[in-house]
Order: structure tokens, then sequence, then C-alpha cells
């Protein structure tokens, strides 16, 4: 069968005494060091978690330095430099090893609860994503204590950063180590889109999942698309300093105006992108506050989506006083104010559903009334910011400051913290102090406030933001005095709190029940297998709309309560309504993912010390210890169908676009295309600016493509491979295959040598740059295709290519096609852009 439901119990039968202890012994955790192996959410979840949380705390006390060094004039705490590279350090950490690590790890912790699936589709995946992030960010952030920090801002403007200005190793650390956290970040996305869509509970339709599904699923998607941008500017940026292609340099044809197109592409979204699963826990823990269902359901899910396109039109929200044309003002303005009704349908819906209920009295309601009243605040200065002659004004002041900190940690801290009492007991049990909670809000809340309402006061009155002292005599001093005493009493609540976490969590685990008598399901009975049995579902409160569900799904009378080949396992449904479509197996615990991320780790940081052999060493680890995991994820199964339910047997494998790994590899297509993207706008962007493009002394191979037509040439050559995949023997599949290699390969390095054979020079002018940037990008894909290729040739080779066993072919035949896309269109803009600007 490819879809299935069910209108009656699957199993009405009591279940064989056996079939618990079975599934106890596979999704049993290591123990020990070799915890460091472990790959399930629940695991990877709380790692995840307590990482996020340690660089809360870090960035914290780097926040509070500055605070001291700024609660009175002419401060001496530290030195101009010492605070650059503070300022930076906080700002960096906060954004990219907190803020959006943070709802990503409580997204792997929850969502394959909140969803009945047992764990995510690609679970070696979520522990690479996170040992990368944890391992490169740990090594990142002790450049403080050594003064090997940035020192150029969180946002790394050129030519401040550039090697003139920034001759030290403190931005080559940023651009190389945020990079590859971003592509962490990225691989994170990527599991969590494909867990959403495919592994819901059976009957768990899109319109009934629970809302912080859909602002994951929103925010991940926004990830794809607005994280490239920033990798493509590191990458820029990176070879500028290193290489000295002049990308940034504006007496070479370059703008440093570029850097702020590419980066605010990705960083305002990331304001969103933070905010929405924020807002998605929000959603869930305030009709269970109020004891009443939700107000507005569709109109949430509609405002997500609409809150998560419109932040792609905000970027130059922050650029309003860099000298750009009325009309992108302008446009930029109106969508800044289109973005708060979006915004303004959730708060509403939060509002009516308290108004409609009976709010109970406990730490996590206290925290979402907090929340309400800060975001919404932070929200009205960001209209304010959005009337341009406003931000003219106040734009680089403490007013900005305090905007920024009144919408992240109103929108993201104090509905973590509320989740965090709030979602606690599933951990081991038990619920966190309420004595304790009331502490710990009200002093965060009015430290809060007591920070940063002054900075607004300060920041009308002049005060710059980015400057480590001031002079007496300007009127800040009261307001900096008072910022700095909230900064501490914050800090005193956001203690009490984490204090007392550690404290409840070292107690011993016990059924936590459903102390808040929740709805969604990950307050069903858990185990490290997830749920005893994968629940059908038929509403969208469904603990409050089946009460027999609870003792149902513990007698195993759901989907899959046993293992049907003695491993972890868990079903995959279909997109749109959840119909069952096949029985996933899951691999288990074992230490590639952790090597490979190591590896990863490795290549990228050595790479920023100018170690070249021992980083390529780690990136030969790295691919080594992912294709060691790869090589068996692909192999035909024991049985064609497994027995999910009394009389009821599903396909135990999926191929072509029925496998969730062909849809992965379709959204990391789109993460490849937004880089190259990326890339060709700036190539318009400086080709734009010239009064002749090309310009004086460069040129470029003008209408000669022909090196297209091998390269389509590749591309068909795959589809013959797939095509060919049932015949035996595989001689000739492997014949395609590697003729598929040679014509891809051998086109972009046709292309590359036609650019040479003209003399393109990168570092003569930014334009030749721009093309260098495009072909080199070709060229790094063109070793991507070799790697791939010849994984396909062993696999073939070894007996594991088969009909039955092909995601290896069908996904590498995308990688083809997908590069082919992008040469050709590259080759195009590179050759007719000067035909198409009239030059």
């Amino acid at each position: 069968m490819s879809e299935t439901t069910a209108d009656t119990l699957p199993n009405s039968l009591p279940r064989p005494e056996g079939e618990l202890q079975a599934l106890q012994r596979a999704w049993e955790p290591p123990k020990g060091w070799r915890r460091l192996s472990a790959v399930n959410n629940s695991q990877i979840g709380v790692y995840y978690l307590a990482t996020a949380l340690l660089f809360f705390v870090l960035a914290g006390i780097l926040a509070l330095i500055m605070r001291a060094q700024l609660a009175l004039p002419d401060g001496t705490l530290v030195d101009a430099n010492r605070y650059n590279q503070l300022f930076t350090m906080h700002g960096s950490v906060m954004m990219f090893l907190f803020a959006v690590p943070v709802v990503e790890a409580v997204a792997v912790w929850l969502l394959p609860n909140m969803l009945g699936a047992r764990d995510l589709p690609f679970p070696r995946l979520s522990a690479y994503a996170f040992w990368a992030y944890a391992i490169g960010g740990l090594a990142f952030f002790i450049t403080i204590f050594f003064g090997a920090s940035p020192d150029g801002g969180w946002f790394m403007y050129p030519p401040l950063t550039s090697k003139e200005f920034s001759p030290g190793i403190g931005a080559d650390w940023w651009l190389l180590g945020i990079g590859f956290i971003e592509i962490s970040a990225i691989a994170g996305a990527i599991e969590l889109i494909i867990g959403i869509l495919f592994t819901r509970a059976p009957g768990m339709r899109l319109m009934q999942m629970p809302i912080f599904a859909w602002a994951v699923l929103v925010a991940a998607l926004m990830i794809i698309f607005a994280f490239p941008a920033l990798i493509a500017g590191t990458v820029l940026l990176e070879l500028e300093r290193a290489f000295d292609w002049p990308f940034f340099i504006p007496a070479r044809g370059g703008d440093p105006l570029l850097w702020q197109h590419l980066f605010w592409f990705f960083g305002h979204p990331e304001v969103y992108i933070i905010f929405l699963p924020a807002a998605g826990m929000v959603t869930m823990m305030v009709p269970v506050m109020a004891r009443t269902s939700l107000v507005g359901y569709r109109a949430i899910v509609w405002a997500l989506v609409g809150v998560g396109v419109i932040s792609f039109a905000l970027w130059m929200h922050h650029m309003f006083t860099a000298g750009l044309g009325p009309l992108a003002l302008y446009v930029t303005s109106i969508a800044s104010f289109a973005v708060a009704i979006p915004s303004g349908v959730q708060v509403f819906s939060w509002i009516a559903t308290f108004w409609k209920g009976r709010v109970q009295s406990n730490g996590p309601s206290l925290f979402l009334l907090g929340f309400h009243f800060i975001f919404v605040l932070g929200g009205l200065t960001g209209v304010m910011l959005a009337v341009v002659p406003f931000d003219w004004q106040a734009h680089d002041s403490y007013f900005v400051v305090a905007h920024l900190h009144y919408v992240l940690i109103g929108g993201l801290v104090f509905p973590l913290f509320a989740g965090i009492y709030y979602w606690a007991p599933i951990y081991n049990g038990h619920r966190l102090s309420e004595r304790v909670a009331r502490w710990s809000f009200w002093l965060m809340f009015g430290g809060f406030n007591l920070a940063f309402f002054p900075q607004h006061i300060a920041g009308l009155a002049g005060m710059p933001r980015r400057v480590y002292t001031y002079a007496d005599g300007l009127g800040w001093t009261l307001w900096n005095l008072l910022s700095t005493a909230g900064a501490y009493v914050f800090a005193a609540g956001v203690l009490c709190c984490l204090v007392d976490l550690v404290r409840t969590l070292r107690r011993g685990e016990r059924e936590h029940g459903n102390p808040w008598n929740a709805d969604s399901l990950e307050w069903l009975p858990q185990g490290d297998y997830g749920v005893r049995s994968i629940p059908q579902i038929a509403a969208r409160s469904p603990l409050w709309k089946q009460p027999a569900l609870v003792e149902e799904v513990q007698a195993g009378r759901h989907w899959l309560p046993n293992t049907v080949f003695g491993g972890r396992e868990t079903l995959v449904t279909s997109p749109v309504d959840a119909r069952i479509r096949h029985m996933l197996r899951l691999p288990g615990d074992g230490w590639p993912p952790f090597i490979a991320a190591a590896g990863t780790a490795g290549f990228f940081l050595l790479l920023t010390v100018s170690w070249i052999i021992p980083a390529l060493v780690s990136a030969v680890i790295s691919l080594a210890a992912m294709v060691f995991w790869l090589w068996g994820s692909d192999r035909p199964p024991q049985q064609a169908t497994a027995e999910i339910g009394e009389g009821v047997s599903v396909p135990t494998l999926a191929t072509g676009r029925a496998s969730h790994s062909w849809w992965a590899t379709l959204i990391l297509l789109a993460v490849d295309a937004t880089v190259f993207a990326s890339f060709g706008f700036a190539h318009i962007h400086v080709s734009m600016a010239l009064d002749v493009c090309p310009p004086p002394g460069a040129s470029l191979p003008v209408g000669r493509m022909w090196p297209a037509g091998l390269l389509l040439a590749a591309s068909a050559l795959m589809v013959w491979a797939q095509r060919s995949l049932g015949r035996k023997p595989q001689a000739r599949l492997r014949l395609i295959v590697a003729l598929a290699m040679c014509a891809a390969i051998g086109a972009i390095g046709l292309d590359l040598g036609m650019h040479l054979q003209e003399g393109l020079s990168p570092r003569a002018d930014a334009w030749s740059a721009t093309v260098a940037a495009l072909v080199s990008w070709q060229c790094f894909h063109a070793l991507v295709l070799l790697v791939m290729g010849s994984y396909v040739l062993a696999r073939s080779w070894a007996g594991w290519l088969r009909p039955d066993a092909r995601a290896t072919l069908d996904n590498t035949a995308l990688m083809f096609h997908g590069t082919v896309a992008q040469a050709i269109v590259g080759m195009a803009l590179v050759r007719w852009l000067p035909s198409w600007m009239g030059g």
C-alpha cells in the first residue's frame, strides 16, 4: 500500500509483553563518554539547549562588563580596543550562537514528540549540526581571552573590516567561524522542514498541526533563503582579505554598500526567524494557561506566513541613511509598516484567548504577560523607525539599541523562559519552583525595563551607539547609570531561574503526567523511543478532544507499537493530509556525525590561522566520516512491507519523489541556488556602478557559450543513468555516470580556461573579482560532482545500487541538474550582461 488511514484503532487486541522491551532496547541511549555519539533528538535537543543557554550567559557577562564601563562618564574599566571586541563578541554570540540556535534547539527537542513521531528523519544530520555549532562556537568565543576577537561590530561593515583597517586575525575568525555556524543552522533547518512535512502523526493534517510546528516550518524556510546571502557575503569579504579581490574597495570599483545589502538580506529576516518560533511557543502556552481553545488558529497560521514573506522586503530598513534612492526608501518604509499587521494579528489573538479564558497565576503566565508588554513596546518603536525622517534622526543612536533589545529580549528571551517553566517537566517529571519563578520574573521584568527604557531617552538626547565612553555634562549620565543598574538586576533574575533549573533537572526521573492539562502530543507519556505507539489524530487539540488517547497510546493500540526490524523506526506521512506512506528505518547512535562535525570545525578554524595542510586533513576526515555514515543509509530492506497495525502493512522503502531524502536534496539545491544568486547580485551591483562594462583592461569570452552544450549533455546523461538502473550488469550505468562527470567537470574547466585565456585578473578590479567568484563557485561544484559521482560508482561496484535502493543515484542526479542550471545561468550573466546594459 502507498497511503493509508484508519477510522478505528489499528490495534484492538492486547499487545505482546515483549514489544515495549524491544522498543526500549532499540532506543536505549549511550552511557558515559559514549553520550557524544548520541543522535536521538531527546539527547541532542538537551545538548543543544544547554549549549545555547551557555552562550546566552557568556554573552550576558560581556554585556555586564560593557554596562559597567558605561555606568559613569570617562570610564576606564576597559580601553577602546577591548570594548570594541566585547561589543562585537556580545552581538555576534547573542545573534549567531544563542538566538537562532536556541529556537532550533527547542524544535529539535520538542517537535518529534509534538508531532507524534519517534525522531526527526535525519538524526545524524541533527547531531552533526549540533556538534559543528558547539565545537566551532566555543572555539570562536575563547578568542576573547587572547585578544584575537573581531572588533568591527557584529555586522562587520567594510571598509572597517577590510585588511587595511583590520589587519589582525579577528575579522577572519568572525568570517570563517560564523560562516560555518550558518551552515550548521541550514543543516538543522533542512532536518526540521522534512520532519514537519513528512513525519507527522497519521491524521494530523496541515491545518491541525500545532502552531509551534507552523512557526518552525516558516522560520526554517526563511533560513533556507536568508542565510545563504550571509554565507556569500562572508566568502566575498574573506576572499578580499585573503587574496585582495576588491569586492568592497571603492578605489578599484568595489562598493561597501554591497556588503550591507547581502548582510541585511540575511539580517532583517533573521529577526523574524528568531521571533516566529518564539511566537509559536507563546501560542502553544497561552490557551493552556487560559484553559480555553486558541482564538484565530487559521489567522495566526496566515500571519506567520505573512511575516515570513514580508520580512524579505525589509532588508533596506537598516539602510535608510546609506544614500539609497527615494523609491527604495518608500518601498521599504511601506513594508516596514506592513509587517506590523500580521504581527498584530498574533498579539490580538493572544489577548483574545486570555480574555476568553481564566488565566492561571504561575511562572509561565507571568513570563507570557511580560512578553506581551515588552514586545508590543518594541514593536511600536519599530514602527517609529519605519518613518524615514525619524530614522534619520535616531539612526546609530541608543534609541536603536533600546528598540533592538525590546524586540529581541521581549520577543525571544521572555517566551523562552516561559517555555522553560512550561516544558521542564517533560525532561524528568519535575516542575520548577513557583516561588523562584516569581522572583525570577520580577527581577527580569523590572531589571530589563530599567536597563533599556532609559536608553530611548539617552538616544534621543544624542548618545550614539558603539561608543566606549563619554564626557561628563552631556546629560547622559543618569540614563546610563540606571541602565547599568537595570542590567545587573536583570542578570540576577536570569541567575535565579537557571540555578533553579539546574537544581530541578538533577532530581530523579518520574512520570511527568500532564501538569498543565495541556492539549498537545508532547504531553503524552514518553520514553527514549518517544510514544509507545504513534497516535492516529482526529482533532487539533488531541488531548482535549480525544480523552482516551493517553490510555490507548500507552496500551500500544495505535500505529507501530513495536520495532519491525529490531532497530529505530518511525512513519512517513503525506505532507498535506498526513496519510501513512511508508515506514522509515532510522539510524542508531554512532561516532561519524561527531567526527564529521569536528573535522568541519577544524577545517574552517585552521584555515583562519593559515594552517593549510592540517585544515585539508580535517576536511578529508570530515568527508570520510560523512561517506561512512551515508554508506549504510540506502540499502534495500529485509522485506518489502512491514505490519504497523493489525492487518495493515506499508512499504519499508520509498524512492524518487516519494523519498524524504529526495526532498531534502531539493531544499539543499535551493540553498545552493540562493548562494549563487547572491554572487550574481554582487556581479550585477558592481557592473551597474561602472561607466563602461567591462571596465578598461578587462575582457571576457563574449558569446562563447558552447560549454553549455557539454553541461546539458551531462544532465541528459544522468537522466539516462537513472533509467538504466534496472538493467544488469551495471557496467553501462557506470560508464554513463563517468561520462556525465567528465562532461560537467570538463565544461566548467573549459569555462575557467576561456576566462584565463582572456586575462581574467581578480585583483585588478571588483568587476573581474565578481566574475572570478562566479567561476570559482562553479569550480567548487565540479569538485562536489566529482565526489558524488565517485560515490555513485562505488555504490554500484559494491552492489548496493538497485532499483529498490536508488536514493544515491537520484539525489546525485538532482545535484547534477542544479549545477548545470547554475553554470549556464552564470555563463549567460557574465557574457551577456554588458550588452543588456547597452555596453
